[in-house]
């Protein structure tokens, strides 16, 4: 009986050891899942996310699909979001995936991914981080179905130069009027 209780013991320790190779660090941070956290998109996602973003660590969180970096936490993720609706606000293209950014104020930037679904929220807060994570995510993120993207005033429009006057043929051209 002492040689199983030995043998278990020793199971435990070196499980223990590896699991912590590799475990997030530091206290949990508390944070609330998204509505759509339980979407199989979302766990793919969030099982990609690498162990150091940027020279932060990860840290453990406790809801579904969350994720936080930083000691204190620097930047938090959460996947499930809604998926934004077509904005005006910022939308920026990095490594093939689309981000809406917003500002909460000078130093908290909230950047949600646009055209896919269900979204990635990244709050990141620029004291301790800069919007380069965004970078560090864009391989997770790309596990997130693509449904769509960014665009911009030419693609709704189409060409954006200024039409000639009705009547006058364009410059350069050698057409008989």
């Amino acid at each position: 009986m002492a040689r199983g209780l030995s043998v278990g013991v020793g199971v435990l320790l070196v499980a223990a050891s590896l699991t912590g190779c590799n475990a997030p660090t530091g206290p949990t941070v508390p944070m609330e899942a998204a509505q759509d956290a339980a979407d199989p998109a979302c766990a793919e996602t969030m099982v990609r996310l690498p162990m150091n973003l940027n020279g932060l660590p990860k840290r453990s969180t406790n809801a579904q699909a969350t994720s936080a970096y930083g000691k204190p936490a620097a930047v938090l993720l959460r996947c499930g979001v809604p998926t934004p609706e077509p904005t005006t606000d910022r939308c920026i293209s990095i490594n093939g995936i689309d981000w809406v950014e917003r500002t909460t104020d000078n130093e908290v930037y909230i950047y949600t991914t646009y055209g896919r679904t269900p979204a990635l929220e990244v709050v990141i807060d620029t004291t301790k981080a800069s919007g380069e994570v965004l970078t560090g995510i864009t391989t997770p993120a790309s596990y997130l179905p693509k449904t769509g993207g960014c665009v911009g005033a030419e693609d709704v429009l189409g060409e954006t130069s200024v039409p000639e006057p009705a009547g006058t043929e364009p410059a350069g051209t050698d057409q008989p009027r």
